[in-house]
């Protein structure tokens, strides 16, 4: 079937733009196969103007050195990527200190926004995590007895087709007996390593109180671990074991054990602490298991390193599904999150940048946001569980209302009332300059 021209406002100013007439030959691949893009202006984004968004511009900026030194996760590189580095290289011309209005005002001239949703869902979901503190020993002790392991030398990831997008997850194998020639076969899982099967082999970076202290810590990709010395460790994510992700909190709900609304990172310590048997079998079903290294480049004040190999600020690094989205990328967010006291709800519309990723962060809209170190972000972390509108920002060379696009395959029906604004299926938004 023929492409049809689409026609919206551009800009800030809302004027309309046509679309220039069709090009001939195939189809460049579509930027969001699994998502709607909905064309929106900067005035259509309650908060935009409110907040500040000049630490969202130091955060960009700092993934900017990445992109323009660094090439795509995928070769060919994605559109979106390509076209980040021209606006990298135009935001190297800032001055190092700039004003929120100039800020707002750079983001306005090189991105559009446009709202962004699963093609059967109204609405993106939010998750948080951090980076937990707690004591350690380089030595083990009666009360220093669970180990964070580094990466072992004898695990084998499994690399992405040719061409193929990242994944967030994918399979990790041993060989047989240690022999370099000898069969592949699945990574341990969890059980099997809290057995022993890592024991004595020197891979203990450092050894910590509580087994659940160690889940936690793997589920977050970073932790710091104060010694007796005064040391902190930084420790930050290394790889995985290949087996699959299961998130206990779910199990809970499902064993009727925790109701789904009092749900929290809180709730399922309290229960793992509370049956330390039954906590530990619960821990053993999540067969996921997260290997560490030392990330001696981190300065005191310096957030973890999330997957762009970036120190993240907190409340502006969101993981994203890095199959689907370049790290890099702003994101505008607005939810009603449980920030305030005692878990009262108050309203989020921040700017933030994708800098990071998650093997259950999966989805066009789908976020973690990053809260900080500490027991008061962990708290805040864990509570977070809630759905949340994105509004991603394209640099404008790809503008999909400025082009043809072909004519929209149907959305699937939803129920509840109907969104007004026409919706562009990314699938069918041309990425070619």
């Amino acid at each position: 079937m023929p492409g049809l021209p689409f026609c919206t406002a551009a800009g800030q100013g809302g004027s309309a733009q046509a679309a220039p007439a069709a090009r001939h030959g195939p189809a460049p691949p579509p930027l969001f196969p699994e998502a709607g893009l909905e064309p929106l202006t900067y005035r259509d984004l309650p908060g935009w103007h409110a907040h500040g968004v000049g630490e969202a511009l130091a955060a960009f900026r700092r993934s900017c050195s990445v992109i323009r030194a660094k090439d795509d996760l995928v070769t060919p590189p994605r559109p979106i990527f390509t076209a980040l580095r021209g606006v990298c290289r135009r935001a190297a011309h800032l001055p190092s200190h700039v004003s929120e209005h100039r800020a707002r005002a750079f983001f306005e001239m090189e991105f559009r926004p446009f709202r962004i949703t699963p093609l059967d869902q109204k609405q993106g979901f939010l998750t948080g995590y951090y980076e937990p503190e707690i004591e350690g020993s380089r030595v083990r002790t009666d009360v220093y007895a669970t180990p964070l392991y580094r990466r072992p030398p004898d695990l084998i990831l499994e690399a992405p087709p040719s061409g193929g997008q990242p994944a967030n997850r994918g399979k990790a194998f041993r060989r047989v007996d240690g022999d370099p020639a000898g069969q592949m076969v699945p990574y341990y899982d969890r059980a099997a390593i809290e057995d022993g099967a890592l024991a004595d082999k020197g891979l203990e970076l450092v050894w910590i109180k509580e087994p659940a202290d160690a889940f936690f810590a793997q589920i977050q990709g970073s932790v710091r671990v104060r010694l007796a010395d005064g040391e902190v460790l930084r420790l930050n994510y290394d790889g995985h074991n290949g087996q699959p992700y299961t998130p206990v909190g779910r199990l809970l709900i499902e064993q009727g054990l925790v109701p789904r609304e009092k749900m929290s990172m809180d709730a399922i310590r309290a229960y793992i602490t509370e049956h330390p048997e039954a906590g530990r079998a619960l821990m053993r079903q999540n067969r996921s298991y997260v290997f560490f290294r030392v990330a001696r480049e981190l300065k005191a004040g310096d957030g973890a390193v999330g997957a762009q190999g970036l120190p993240l600020a907190a409340g502006r690094a969101i993981a994203v599904d890095k199959r689907i989205h370049v790290y890099g990328t702003p994101f505008f967010i607005r939810a009603e999150l449980p920030t305030g006291d005692g878990g009262a709800l108050e309203s989020f519309s921040r700017l933030m940048i994708a800098q990071d990723t998650g093997s259950a962060i999966v989805g066009p809209a789908r976020a973690d946001i990053f809260f900080g170190a500490g027991g008061q972000a962990g708290s805040v972390a864990g509570r977070i569980q809630h759905p949340g509108e994105f509004v991603v920002l394209l640099p404008r060379t790809l503008d999909p209302t400025r082009r043809l696009v072909p004519l929209p395959k149907p959305r699937p029906a939803i129920p509840g009332p109907s969104i007004p604004r026409p919706v562009i299926p990314a699938a069918n938004v041309s990425g070619a300059q």
